[in-house]
């Protein structure tokens, strides 16, 4: 195709991106390979951790008994099993004396105990037939992740008559990543081709349906390289790779749906391509910048979290937001250029409709349109029992128990999984999850002695071992008398920091990290709040002009969230389908895991809200005609918005079926949300309210008014044929 002057009426960003389209996709194509060779291995150097806060009082006393005692905190298990013997059994003993010499000395083990050294009632089953030798791997993540495959496959399995299998909390983390990786890749092989199904139904034409998935495949190549150099500089967690996977195809899909789209109807009004493409980015394009800066902000608000595991996602989001919205207003315009009407080429669509003529484009919005008058003519009714039943849906989470990752994340029968299992159900305590103490200052025995007294006398409490001193330091180990991170072992943390010493003590363990990023979550989650809300406050009303649209946006896009926060709960908490999903309930919700539900969701909401608001907002300036503008803005996006929606879903269930809980739960939690907020919330609620609040939807005072004529988004565009409804008044528009 040989490219063409643009037109002197196009603005200057379409001159831009169509002056060379060959070259900007070549350039494209190249920097695409450059990322594949940049990213390359990111799944391999990302860790599976992330949930602790790195300033808590925990944290500290980790690090400090980490450097001075090397060996007080184990991270491997090993489970030996007797059989029908005992562990008592002097041959049986013998043998498994001589496995945990030989793990003492392993390169990048230390720490090594066992029971038939200790005699520990802890580290030994009730029953007799089991018990444990415990060690600690040094060193970070990855590190222990190396060393664990390197001595795992010398230790698992029979001995003679000793079977061993490998668990505890480094093996917990390595076989999470390996899972996780595994799940992305069988995620996308199922998303990618029912992803291109469902743009060829929607398009019809296959050209068009390919462009959203290139956008795609762009953003997420250029994401993992930005997250592999983030790897140079600080921690980033695994599961943020399915988030980039998700976000990327998804939002990609999503802008391109409505660029495309629009493309197509200008060029069905007898628009010549370059103007379709200029009137196209000056709607549909400045809708989709919108749109990004609004997901954006709601992902950027983890940054305000201590833990790498919630700004993990911000750094992963942000990035795959800003490359899908860069690539669909940069790469897709190129390639609209070069195609022109070949966009429609490929029409599978015929097939199915026996040589009748395709449905006219005004026809396939009638019936949105049927669907927002008989909303509006019943509004209250609307508005009221579409609130009721989702504020009914979200009941569940009143309920909700803040937890922490651990083993039941993975599979039932995966060997961690197993190991940790036989501890809670046969052993007393719990070994390997206990809590210690860090005591620091100068101390005679007697004062060791009389602080030790006092903890063995709180109630929670199972057995006090230690102290082990070493200069002017000193721990303890305390057992709790249930589970390691249940409510008594919560409560049992504040009592610990609550006994008098003469000493300073510090207090670690599982129960001690989830208290501590608890009260992390909980200390930074107003400002988090705040920040979305006023950002997106602010970003509405420059798209709208309008006072009430903002705040109803934030209230309608909140609502929306009930049915997953009450789902998450139901489902993943109380362990309802828990058969049919094939996953085990540990009893709680990971704490870090609503934050990051309520921002990717409340973002991917804004998202959708932003694309109605866009299209009803033009129409009201071009008609002033308030009810008119709503059934309009409804008949051109919300087929459009519902199949972004079910695409994006489509993606969500395929990360939902991972192996993992947590990222099981985010996959279809946030589908579940994507689904409620386009099928319930932007058909029914937002035409009910709307049509409730009248003109008065559109007020601003007078200097919010200038400030929004000055500084707002105004889009126009010519109307393709046929789209009035009645005859237009009080035009209002700006050129793009």
């Amino acid at each position: 195709m040989t490219e063409v002057d643009t037109p002197p009426r196009v603005g200057a960003w379409t001159r831009f991106v169509t002056a060379r389209p060959r070259l900007s996709l070549l350039v494209a194509l190249v920097l695409t390979a450059l990322a594949v060779l940049a990213g390359s291995g990111v799944a391999d150097r990302l860790g599976a951790g992330g949930w602790e806060d790195p300033a808590a009082e925990s944290t500290y006393a980790t690090k400090a008994l980490e450097r001075e005692f090397p060996g007080s905190q184990s991270n491997l298990l090993l489970l030996v099993d007797a059989g029908d013997a005992s562990v008592d059994d002097p041959a049986f003993a013998a043998r498994a004396k001589g496995l945990a010499a030989r793990l003492a000395g392993e390169r990048g083990v230390t720490g090594v105990g066992s029971y038939w050294q200790s005699r520990t009632p802890a580290l030994r089953a009730e029953d007799g037939h089991e018990a444990l030798i415990v060690a600690r791997i040094t060193g970070d993540e990855k590190t222990a992740g190396e060393t664990l495959e390197r001595i795992a496959p010398h230790y698992r399995g029979a001995h003679g008559a000793v079977e061993v299998t490998v668990g505890g909390p480094v093996a917990v983390r390595h076989e999470m990543q390996t899972i996780i990786q595994e799940d992305l890749t069988r995620a996308e092989l199922i998303a990618l081709p029912v992803t291109l199904v469902l743009l060829v139904m929607v398009f019809g034409s296959a050209v068009a349906a390919l462009l959203p998935l290139g956008i795609g495949i762009v953003a997420i190549l250029g994401t993992n390289a930005i997250l592999r150099g983030l790897t140079e500089l600080t921690d980033v967690s695994v599961f943020a790779i399915n988030l980039t996977t998700a976000l990327g195809l998804g939002l990609a899909v999503d802008y391109a749906l409505f660029i495309v789209r629009r493309f197509r109807e200008e060029l069905s009004t007898g628009a010549e391509p370059l103007t379709a493409i200029g009137t196209t980015l000056r709607t549909a394009g400045r809708t989709v910048l919108f749109s990004a800066l609004t997901v954006a902000v709601s992902l950027a608000a983890m940054l305000v979290f201590p833990q790498y595991f919630l700004r993990s996602f911000a750094y992963a989001g942000i990035a795959v937001v800003l490359l899908a919205a860069a690539a669909a207003l940069i790469l897709l315009p190129a390639a609209l250029t070069l195609l022109g009407h070949r966009v429609n080429s490929l029409d599978l669509r015929r097939v199915f409709r026996c040589g009748c003529p395709p449905k006219p484009a005004e026809e396939e919005g009638r019936a949105w349109a049927r669907s927002a008058s008989l909303v509006m003519r019943r509004a209250p009714f609307f508005a009221l029992g579409t609130t009721a039943v989702l504020v009914l849906l979200g009941l569940p989470f009143l309920g909700v128990r803040f937890g922490t990752a651990d083993d039941r994340q993975l599979p039932s029968t995966s060997e961690s999984h197993v190991v940790q299992q036989h501890i809670r159900d046969g052993f007393p305590g719990s070994p390997g999850g206990g809590l210690e103490v860090l005591a620091e200052g100068r101390a005679t025995e007697a004062q060791y002695g009389a602080y030790k007294e006092r903890i063995a006398g709180l109630p929670e409490v199972l057995r006090v071992d230690g102290p082990l001193v070493k200069g002017d330091s000193a721990y303890f180990t305390v057992l709790p008398k249930g589970e390691a991170v249940d409510d008594p072992a919560q409560r049992l943390v504040g009592d610990l920091r609550e006994v008098r010493a003469p000493f300073d003590t510090k207090v670690t363990g599982t129960a001690a990290v989830l208290v501590d990023s608890k009260d992390a979550i909980g200390e930074r989650l107003p400002l988090a709040a705040v920040f979305i809300t006023i950002v997106t406050l602010l970003l509405v009303f420059l798209l709208t002009g309008s006072v009430l649209i903002p705040v109803q946006a934030v209230v309608l896009n909140t609502l929306s969230l009930t049915a997953m926060f009450g789902a998450v709960v139901w489902i993943f908490q109380d362990g309802h389908l828990s058969g049919l999903l094939g996953f085990t309930s540990p009893g709680s919700v990971e704490t870090t895991l609503p934050v990051l539900m309520f921002c990717v969701a409340f973002g991917l909401s804004m998202d959708y809200g932003v694309f109605l608001l866009s299209r009803i907002k033009e129409e009201y300036d071009r008609t002033g005609d308030h009810d008119r503008a709503v059934r309009h803005g409804l008949k051109r996006t919300g087929g459009l918005i519902t199949a972004a929606a079910v695409i994006l879903a489509v993606v969500m269930v395929a990360i939902g079926t991972s192996r993992v809980t947590n990222t099981k739960m985010l996959g279809l939690g946030i589908a579940l949300a994507v689904l409620m907020d386009a099928m319930i919330v932007r058909s029914l609620l937002v035409p009910a309210v709307m049509r409730l609040t009248g003109r008065a939807t559109w007020w601003a005072p007078g200097p919010l008014r200038r400030f929004h004529e000055r500084f707002g988004l105004r889009e126009s565009g010519p109307e393709p044929a046929g789209a009035r409804e009645e005859p237009a008044r009080d035009k209002v528009g700006a050129p793009g």
